[in-house]
């Protein structure tokens, strides 16, 4: 549809992912801080207004922004264990490239949550660490299903949890897709190395 001055008139939910792509554009291509929601919305072709109908800040457009990658992430490691098809070394792989992958079908969002995550008003964060603790803890079910079916050696598990959050997080200061590795290749060899150990038989003697 289109207005009575020319502009095209989107469903809510198209124009909501429209806004979302663009604000990606903007903030990747020019500076997080020095684009304003105004801008954003003459990119899109809307009023300001209309921005604000959809989201009440650039931080709560960040915010959603970022769940919104993350939601998919989630959903695909809910399907998958309630197939019954994966055992825990199988769901710990894939989600882990599911967590990496998101440089490479996110960049844009995921590089500015974790530039500006600091920069975020309380409630902003809160949105994200809500969603990061929910994907932790799916994370520390899947060790403790490892070890209750005798495949994994862990003493705790939601240490071991955190770590490997931390180790596919800090992906995103050095890797860039297209130049080499893919984020599936990164996440096997985070996998392997986590499952194999890097003491060799003589790191006990220490």
């Amino acid at each position: 549809m289109v207005d009575q001055k020319g502009r095209v008139r989107l469903p809510a939910a198209s124009r909501r992912a429209q806004i979302m792509k663009v604000a990606a554009e903007m903030f990747s291509a020019g500076s997080y801080d020095e684009t304003s929601m105004e801008a954003i919305a003459k990119q899109v072709g809307i009023r300001k207004a209309s921005l604000y109908y959809y989201f009440t800040s650039k931080d709560d457009l960040l915010a959603q922004m970022h769940q919104e990658s993350f939601e998919p992430i989630i959903f695909a490691h809910q399907q998958r264990v309630s197939s019954g098809e994966f055992g825990p070394p199988d769901l710990l792989l894939a989600m882990m490239t599911d967590l990496i992958s998101l440089l490479e079908t996110h960049a844009g969002d995921m590089h500015m949550v974790f530039d500006h995550y600091g920069d975020l008003p309380e409630t902003a964060r809160a949105k994200i660490t809500e969603q990061g603790a929910r994907y932790h803890q799916l994370l520390v079910d899947v060790l403790d299903r490892g070890v209750a079916d005798g495949q994994f050696t862990v003493a705790e598990p939601n240490l071991t949890a955190l770590a490997i959050l931390g180790m596919c997080s800090s992906t995103h200061h050095w890797f860039r897709p297209g130049l080499g590795l893919t984020a599936a290749t990164i996440a096997h060899y985070f996998y392997n190395t986590l499952m194999n150990g890097i003491g060799g038989r003589c790191s006990g003697d220490r």
